[in-house]
C-alpha cells in the first residue's frame, strides 16, 4: 500500500485513481455512507488521491423511471411514495452526510468525487460533488438538463456550478452524463484547461465510451469514465432498509423485470488518455474498483496538435458567452 498525498502530488507526480463501482445501499442514505466509508478507506489503502463514484450514488440512480412500468402515471401511490423515500434520504449540503465525506476525505488526504441527489429546497438535484483540500473546500455542480425520464425527479442546474477545482497537480471537472453531447457545455469546460475530467454514468455503455473518448481527445485531457453495478436485488434490500414508511413504494421496484442477479447497471467504468485512447479498458459487469496511474506529462505532448481553446480555436468566427450568476426565482430586497 502507498501513503495518499492529495494535498502534496504535484504536476510531475503519478496521479493514483479509483474508481468505485460498487453498488450503493439504494435508497438508504444511512447505509449509502456506510459503502463509501468503506470503499474510500479501501482505495486510500491503495494508495489512491482521487476517488470517484458514479452518477447520483448517493442514495443510487432512480431505475424505476426506466424499468418500472408504472413510474410516469399521475397521481399514483407507489411512485408518490417511492419519490418521498428518495427526497428523505437526499442530503443536503450543509447536512451531516456531507460532513462525514468531508471528515473522511480529510482523515485520508483524498479528493472524492460523488454524485449526490442534492436537496435543496423542496426539489432535488443531479450533482457532482468535489470535496478537495482536506475536506476543506466543497465544489458542486449541477446536471443542466435532465434527460427524458430524469426530469420526472430532477430540477436544472446554471451556469453558476460549471466549476474548475484547482490542485497541486492540475485541475479537476467534471459533466453528468448526457452534458458529454451539449457542445457548448463541452466548450465551457475545455474553456478551463482541465487536467483530470470525471464523466458520470449511471453505467458506461457502448455510446458512453464514445463519449468520454471523444471529450478526451477533444479537451487534452484524462477522462475517468464513472459507471456503478446494480442488481434487481440491490434494488430491493436496499430498499428493504428504509422502507417502513414507503410501503407503497414496494410495489413500483416489485414491477421491475427479471430475476433477483438480473443487472440493471453494469458499470463500465474506464480511464482514457489525452489521446483518446483507452489507459484502463471499460470494467463491465464487475463491481471492483478500477485504479489507474496518470502520467499528467503526456497531455502537453497531445496538446502539440490540438488545443480547441488555443491554437485550434478561431475567435474571430466562434464566440461563446457563459452566464455563470446563480439563478433564483425569488428575490427580496431590503427596500433601500
Amino acid at each position: 500500500p502507498m501513503t495518499p498525498t492529495a494535498n502534496r502530488v504535484s504536476p510531475r507526480d503519478p496521479l493514483r485513481v479509483a474508481l468505485i463501482q460498487a453498488p450503493p445501499a439504494f435508497l438508504d442514505l444511512a447505509g449509502c455512507l456506510r459503502v463509501a466509508e468503506t470503499r474510500l478507506r479501501e482505495a486510500a489503502a491503495a494508495g489512491a488521491t482521487l476517488v470517484v463514484f458514479p452518477e447520483t450514488w448517493l442514495p443510487g440512480y432512480p431505475l424505476w423511471l426506466d424499468e418500472a412500468p408504472g413510474a410516469a402515471l399521475w397521481d399514483h401511490p407507489p411512485t408518490k411514495a417511492l419519490h418521498r423515500c428518495l427526497f428523505d434520504n437526499s442530503p443536503r449540503l450543509d447536512g451531516p452526510e456531507i460532513g462525514r465525506l468531508r471528515e473522511l476525505a480529510g482523515e485520508l488526504d483524498t479528493d472524492v468525487v460523488i454524485g449526490v441527489h442534492e436537496r435543496d429546497g423542496h426539489t432535488l438535484y443531479n450533482t457532482m460533488l468535489f470535496i478537495t483540500d482536506g475536506g476543506r473546500a466543497l465544489a458542486r455542480h449541477r446536471k443542466l438538463v435532465p434527460t427524458y425520464t430524469e426530469r420526472l425527479v430532477w430540477g436544472r442546474g446554471d451556469g453558476s456550478t460549471l466549476p474548475v477545482v484547482e490542485r497541486p497537480w492540475g485541475r479537476l471537472g467534471g459533466l453528468v452524463c448526457w452534458e458529454h453531447w451539449m457542445p457548448l457545455a463541452r466548450a465551457a469546460m475545455h474553456a478551463q484547461h482541465e487536467t483530470v475530467h470525471v464523466a458520470q454514468w449511471p453505467w458506461v455503455k457502448e455510446m458512453h465510451q464514445i463519449a468520454s473518448r471523444h471529450y478526451a481527445f477533444e479537451g487534452r485531457c484524462f477522462v475517468l469514465a464513472s459507471g456503478c453495478r446494480l442488481t434487481v436485488d440491490d434494488v430491493r434490500v436496499g430498499f428493504e432498509g428504509v422502507a417502513g414508511g414507503y410501503a407503497a413504494g414496494r410495489e413500483l421496484l416489485a414491477s421491475i423485470d427479471g430475476p433477483g442477479d438480473r443487472l440493471l447497471l453494469r458499470a463500465g467504468s474506464g480511464v482514457v488518455g489525452p489521446d483518446g485512447m483507452w489507459l484502463v479498458e471499460p470494467s463491465l459487469d464487475s463491481a471492483d474498483t478500477v485504479y489507474a496511474e496518470l502520467d499528467l506529462t503526456a497531455i502537453a505532448e497531445e496538446l502539440m496538435t490540438l488545443d480547441s481553446d488555443g491554437h485550434y480555436s478561431r475567435p474571430d468566427v466562434f464566440t461563446l458567452e457563459v452566464d455563470t450568476r446563480a439563478r433564483a426565482n425569488v428575490r427580496f430586497a431590503d427596500g433601500d
